[in-house]
């Protein structure tokens, strides 16, 4: 477990193998052409959206801080193992008991342990912090082995009610109903951490394919070829939405995506021949002209902004699969041009909205995990087509993300809440306007660390120093800087 003690930012990146300063080389790697960056920047400041790096407090210092108050104000232990003490905190750690997620922990949506447990891993390895890892680790062991998989049918239970100490299924706290396909972004999530962790691979496999046989077993799509939005622990079909009543959205949620992702995954890893029903699946998604319906348990909107990152990354690692540039190309035409309708050109009501994402009609706060997933469909993009305006919408968001840290600890806010549609109550020190005082550690909190990693990793230029690294950003900017072991 990280010491927490270290509550400090500085203490936080030396823990973390990073420096505050120092020496560069000349020299980096390749980068775009410098007229073509600056042509990018103009024509990105030109449309309003565009959010320019801060060098006091670059992005990579945002996912640090993020991580910070995940590993010293939110975690605990259960039966030996590392796990979140609640899926719903203030500032300061303090659970929100109130809430529906406060009394959570677990993989489930809102708790994200194996997601956040991925995230951990990434950035210990990109700043080789074995103590992150180890804790990660241990996550994801809490995951494997304290009830949350049913090894004889093969079903993942999302979360634990931590006061009754009693798994249930889904954030109210019953069994009544989950949702099948939120449920196969956890098994991909074992298998993207499968890959890194090569003494848990056998169990993270097990437990995936698991889950993907029962689907196979117990969900019948619905007519139009598509997936239920929520069904039984039999896989019967559920259509009432998560607060009762019926779900007019059962049949059109995005959250079947996933199931679509984890066959893509599956197909990929050469555990299961799912070319025929991975190819029905994308072919009821595009005979419907799309399904965006809310990916979120607690929301309801024919259009909701993550809906449309999911798909075109889904898309977009189905055409890697199947081999099927035609894929791809509908994900780049067809599903992420409608993000622009979600954009923020200005600030609003005096809140720093400029360059992030609102949510959706009927519910326009803008939160921070689903912002943190258009990033890294942006920025997906970037890397198939090296269109610039891709590159500078992805850093573009997490730049606007990082305005919202508030505290000491790092807090990351769950979601900018600029049209007062969450309350007053809610928000930091009770602005009428602002952002709210609440995270999800492992999710709204920390998952701009995914898009800043990948960025880091995959596109970021460097410079090298005499005993550090420096990773630089399309505009010339230092974004993080690295110690050299």
């Amino acid at each position: 477990m990280i010491n927490p003690t270290q509550t400090t930012r500085r203490d936080f990146l030396i823990g973390s193998a990073s420096l505050a300063a120092m020496s560069l080389a000349a020299g980096c790697a390749s980068r775009p052409a410098p007229s073509d960056a600056r042509l990018a920047v103009e024509a990105a400041k030109l449309s309003g959206f565009y959010v320019p790096e801060n060098p006091k407090y670059p992005i990579f210092d945002s996912s640090a801080d993020s991580l910070r108050f995940t590993l010293t104000r939110c975690m605990t232990s259960y039966r030996g193992h590392a796990c979140s003490t609640s899926s719903f905190v203030d500032p300061d750690g303090r659970i929100m008991e109130w809430h529906d997620f406060g009394p959570l922990e677990g993989p489930g949506w809102a708790s994200n342990a194996v997601g956040g447990a991925y995230e951990m891993i990434k950035f210990a390895r990109f700043t080789n912090n074995p103590q992150m890892e180890r804790t990660a680790v241990s996550v994801l062991d809490h995951v494997l082995e304290n009830g949350f998989i049913d090894r004889s049918s093969g079903l993942i239970r999302g979360y634990r009610h931590v006061p009754r100490n009693e798994i249930v299924l889904n954030f109210k706290h019953n069994d009544e109903w989950f949702c099948p396909g939120s449920t196969a972004k956890i098994a991909v999530q074992m298998l993207l951490c499968a890959d890194l962790v090569p003494q848990r691979r056998e169990a993270l496999q097990s437990a995936a394919r698991g889950y993907a046989t029962w689907l196979d077993k117990q969900v019948k799509p619905l007519p139009s070829g598509w997936f239920p939005r929520r069904c039984t622990v039999t896989g019967a079909h559920y259509t009432k939405a998560a607060e009762g009543g019926n779900d007019k959205f059962f049949s059109t949620s995005a959250d079947g995506l996933f199931i679509l992702q984890l066959w893509a995954e599956m197909l990929d890893r050469g555990f299961a021949d799912y070319r025929q029903k991975l190819r029905q699946g994308l072919r009821a998604f595009m005979d419907a002209g799309g399904l965006y319906a809310s990916i979120n348990h607690d929301t309801y909107d024919a259009h909701e902004n993550v809906a449309y990152s999911v798909a075109f990354r889904v898309f977009r690692r189905a055409g890697q699969v199947l081999d099927d540039p035609a894929l791809n190309q509908y994900a780049l035409t067809q599903i992420l041009p409608n993000l622009d309708r979600f954009k923020m050109h200005e600030d609003r009501n005096g809140v720093a909205t400029r360059g992030l994402l609102w949510m959706e009609d009927s519910w326009d706060t803008s939160y921070l995990w689903e912002n943190a997933e258009a990033s890294l469909a942006y920025l997906e993009a970037y890397s198939d087509t090296r269109n610039l305006k891709y590159l500078s919408d992805g850093l573009t968001i997490l730049r606007a993300a990082a305005k919202h840290h508030y505290g000491p600890y790092g807090f990351l806010s769950e979601g900018v809440d600029w049209n007062n549609h969450v309350g007053q109550q809610h928000h930091i020190d009770g602005a009428k306007y602002g952002a709210i005082k609440y995270t999800e550690p492992f999710l709204n909190n920390q998952h701009i660390v995914e898009p800043t990693v990948y960025f880091l990793e995959n596109h970021a230029q460097t410079k090298q120093g005499r005993d550090a690294k420096a990773y630089l950003d399309h505009e010339g900017n230092v974004v993080a800087r690295v110690k050299v072991s």
